[in-house]
């Protein structure tokens, strides 16, 4: 079997005939274009990140920043990279050695599987996950065994018996996901000491993505799996500037860990894109060597935005008849439309355009098809709410209509 149609099989888009489908994320964005519906599946913010970060782009285009950066990163981001993770969380790494720079965080995930897991390797995975896995563990020719979420009064939660019961002989990798997309489930503390026990135990490798780790709300924290016992040694830690800052379409990401696993992922990661972002990294660079000041001050409330709109998105899905589960982080809240008498989350998303003007997600796109999981959650839709309030208002109204409505 050809690469692509692995990547295909894994992702749930070979259709009759081998012929490959759209996502089901291109598919509602379309949806929503062709419908003017209110767009509450992709998330991606709709207000840009600090204007001083913005102007340190600007004049990074203007000061000549418009070539090949250095395939790793300039040194001034890889320096605020390791001056960020040693000022939040500890962590003491190399600039030179233990940082690299990527195309956003999908490119470090992408290069970190394709370096260090072999074909017929394992890698475990949280169950719903973000889509990208499932694709680059089959690049791999790696199998892809998932452990799942699964949905409570306290927010999604770990089967933990399930994830001893996943690790055997051919596990290499966990890959794992927290502040998690698409649940907006911050795993405790227990839950990540019992993969790290796990990890100890059968001498794996965790990649973890930590993208929404400023993005988390209540009294939640934020647990990077590198600063537990013995897990620096054995952890790549992703993160980027995207969802920190609100500059998605800048693609500036990071990968940190130790020295020798950082050098296996960059000898994959030259041959991808080699290097991107050039006027951007400066700018990245500026912003997170000041986040004790006023990039600091920025995310905080945009951290406590999210919490508010959050609340207002969870509380007009639930006057519409859903029943959801309150994320603890990240830009999502998951919800179910069994009780309006929707079983299959996909046949409702393609619906709500025409019922509520509002456009979502299934949360089945982020599971294996015809897994326990998917069919467990196939009821649940994934919502933004990374969007401006009046955006946000815009969209509860249309739901609001699904309560009164005949039930199918």
């Amino acid at each position: 079997m050809h690469r692509w149609q692995r990547v295909a099989d894994a992702t749930g888009l070979t259709g009759p005939g081998g012929v490959v489908r759209p996502t089901v994320f291109a598919e509602m964005s379309a949806l929503a274009v062709r419908t003017g519906a209110v767009n509450l599946g992709q998330g991606f913010p709709d207000v840009d990140g600090p204007e001083h970060v913005v102007e340190a782009a600007v004049a990074a285009l203007r000061g000549g920043h418009n070539q090949y950066p250095p395939g790793g990163g300039i040194p001034e981001l890889r320096a605020a990279v390791a001056a960020h993770q040693q000022r939040h969380y500890g962590l003491e790494l190399d600039p030179a050695t233990q940082v690299l720079v990527t195309t956003g965080a999908t490119e470090a995930l992408a290069a970190a599987v394709l370096a260090l897991a072999d074909p017929g390797d394992e890698v475990l995975t949280l169950e719903p996950f973000y889509d990208s896995y499932a694709a680059v563990i089959a690049m791999a020719g790696a199998r892809h065994v998932t452990v799942p979420l699964v949905p409570g009064p306290d927010g999604f939660r770990v089967d933990l018996a399930a994830l001893e019961a996943a690790v055997g002989p051919r596990t290499r990798m966990i890959l794992l996901n927290s502040p998690h997309n698409p649940t907006g489930a911050v795993l405790t503390r227990a839950e990540l000491d019992a993969v790290a026990a796990l990890v100890r135990e059968h001498d794996l490798l965790v990649v973890t993505d930590e993208v929404y780790e400023h993005l988390v709300f209540d009294d939640t924290r934020h647990v990077p799996v590198a600063t537990l016992p013995g897990m620096a040694e054995r952890t790549l830690t992703v993160s980027s500037a995207g969802k920190t800052l609100s500059f998605t379409g800048w693609k500036v990401g990071w990968l940190t860990g130790p020295a020798e696993l950082v050098a296996a992922v960059r000898t994959v990661q030259q041959y991808l894109t080699y290097a991107s972002g050039a006027p951007f990294q400066p700018a990245v660079a500026e912003a997170l060597r000041d986040d004790d000041g006023t990039t600091a001050a920025w995310i905080r409330e945009l951290a406590a935005s999210l919490g508010t709109r959050r609340d207002l998105l969870c509380a007009g899905l639930v006057e519409a008849g859903f029943d959801v589960v309150v994320p603890r982080g990240t830009y999502f809240a998951v919800a179910d439309g069994a009780g309006l008498g929707f079983d299959d989350g996909a046949e409702l998303c393609r619906a709500l355009p025409e019922l509520a003007g509002v456009v979502g997600v299934p949360v089945s796109a982020f599971c294996l098809a015809g897994s326990p999981t998917a069919d467990a959650l196939r009821s649940r839709v994934r919502f933004t709410f990374v969007k401006r309030e009046q955006v946000l208002a815009q969209g509860i109204a249309g739901l609001r209509r699904l309560a009164s409505r005949e039930r199918p």
